[in-house]
């Protein structure tokens, strides 16, 4: 019995994408000669934004991880490997060289060295509002010597190029097919069919891609789910092949079931932001009092059935160069100096605020809950607010919330990838928090990010941990298990390693049904 959808997505489970539905609903697949099958993806939201560059979530993510492509991604075991670069390798302090591979766009134009240098500047224009816009205005200029090199000069030393190059953030797309009402056209191993807006996006393999083979599957089908319950039912029905954000009080359940496979990792993290603009959160020892004030195994508990660990520091994974076991506790649970650092800012007796998280997804609603009652033992009263996903996105993006649940991952093991959620001089984006500027706190992460030595790098960065655990521009709440749930003959699948869950979908290239 097929499980009927409509009554339960929300209307507004996606941002406009006007224009783009009727220009895709008119393509016809060209065949798919050599591949067969079709995959079905239960998608925990419809994507909020489709558009190269932005960061509008995981469920876009995954979009951009099956459409487009860069210059580098990450493998199933999270190492950096090439896609439109076959190979690459530093040239003197500040340059980095770029050799591309024979490849072409969806459009059927070859990607050429002038093409790679017009995206990588779309994104550091100063008008951009691409994502790691502040990463790539560190670019002093870039050379094209022949169709197949790019050479990218920084203005600095920087070490975390081939990282930042290796997200989905960055993919490279056809110059010309970009503007405010389509979808620009990209180089990866499918291609967009049609779609139904809030509900559906359709897609077919694109037979142009570059790797020879891939990818197995003819078309792939994604269908939001954001019912969390209804998701997990669809993939136990077999109305889908594999679904993401599999709900944590469901994995004991798949993984005793011998007709599916639960794949998960430790890795991302929830946390909290803040509005410094106005309000207490202005002040870092209400912030502070804040991280002080959480019991971080209750969210490990309501939020994830234990499936996680507690996040008393930035998230610097154990068993890296950058890790240390002092400040990774430096928020640990203290009721009375939270009180005693409201009592300083003047705000003894409490004051009320409103949480802004959201109901589509268990984790950021029992995440939310958690804090609320905790930041009752601080005369704190807390008024939550959880609007859909796409809401709550574009409500972070706007600066519209005094303080916020989120959850996200390192963009790569290394620890620049910090600057995601701590940069104050990056643009906007509701994975940071908004009005709030640390002195000195940018300049160290341009220095960490400038440095190649491994020992000067891990004192930058133990510097920046202490700057961050006293004023507290972000708080770490609890690391969580991130799983996908899947059929069990879907071959070709990985979920990446620790912070890099996200990028999973790239696999899919190499994805088949035995």
């Amino acid at each position: 019995m097929r499980i009927s959808r409509r009554g339960f997505l929300v209307a507004g489970a996606s941002l406009p994408l006007a224009g783009f539905a009727g220009r895709v609903m008119g393509q016809t697949s060209s065949g798919s000669s050599g591949k067969g099958g079709n995959l079905t993806i239960g998608l925990s939201s419809y994507p909020p934004n489709l558009q190269p560059w932005v960061n509008a979530g995981s469920a876009a993510g995954t979009m951009a991880a099956l459409i487009h492509r860069g210059l580098l991604s990450f493998s199933a075991d999270g190492q950096i490997q090439g896609e439109l670069a076959e190979s690459w390798e530093r040239d003197g302090d500040t340059g980095w060289v770029f050799h591309l591979r024979q490849a072409k766009f969806q459009n059927g134009s070859p990607v050429r060295a002038e093409d790679i240098k017009w995206n990588l500047e779309q994104v550091a224009d100063a008008k951009s509002t691409a994502y790691m816009r502040s990463q790539f205005q560190g670019v002093e200029r870039i050379e094209t010597p022949d169709e197949r090199t790019v050479r990218l000069i920084m203005k600095q030393p920087t070490v975390a190029v081939p990282d930042w190059l290796a997200t989905y953030f960055m993919p490279m797309v056809a110059p010309g097919t970009l503007s405010r009402d389509s979808f620009a056209v990209g180089a990866g191993p499918f291609k967009l069919k049609k779609l139904e807006r809030g509900v559906s996006i359709d897609l077919e393999a694109f037979e142009g891609f570059y790797k020879p083979g891939m990818p197995k599957f003819e078309t792939v089908r994604v269908v939001a789910y954001p019912d969390e319950n209804l998701r997990v039912a669809a993939l136990q029905s077999g109305d889908v092949d594999l679904i993401d954000y599999v709900p944590w009080a469901a994995m004991s359940q798949i993984e005793q079931d011998k007709n599916l496979r639960l794949d998960t990792t430790l890795g991302p993290y929830m946390y909290l932001t803040f509005n410094g603009r106005t309000g207490p959160f202005a002040d870092a020892r209400v912030r502070r009092a804040v991280a002080l004030a959480i019991k971080r195994d209750d969210i490990v508990q309501s939020a994830f059935f234990g499936r996680g660990a507690p996040l008393e520091g930035l998230p610097l994974q154990e068993g890296t160069p950058y890790f240390d076991p002092a400040r990774a506790h430096g928020w640990r649970r203290d009721v009375d100096a939270a009180k005693a650092l409201l009592a300083e800012a003047g705000l003894s007796g409490g004051f009320s605020c409103t949480l802004l998280s959201t109901a589509q997804y268990g984790m950021h609603k029992n995440t939310a809950e958690v804090v609320q009652q905790n930041l009752a033992d601080l005369n704190i009263v807390v008024n939550l607010h959880m609007p859909d996903w796409a809401t709550r996105v574009a409500l972070g993006n706007r600066g519209q919330y005094e303080f916020a649940v989120n959850g996200t991952a390192m963009e790569s093991t290394d620890p620049d990838n910090l600057s995601s959620v701590l940069d104050d001089t990056a643009a906007p984006s509701f994975i940071r928090s908004t009005g709030i500027t640390v002195p000195g706190l940018s300049t160290l992460l341009h220095q960490g990010r400038a440095e190649f030595d491994t020992e000067k790098r891990r004192a930058i960065y133990a510097k920046v941990e202490e700057l961050v655990l006293e004023q507290a521009p972000m708080v770490g709440l609890a690391w969580r298990s991130q799983g996908y749930a899947m059929k069990a003959n879907l071959q070709g699948f990985t979920n990446i390693p620790g912070p890099l869950s996200f990028y999973s979908a790239t696999t899919l290239e190499n994805a088949s049904l035995a």
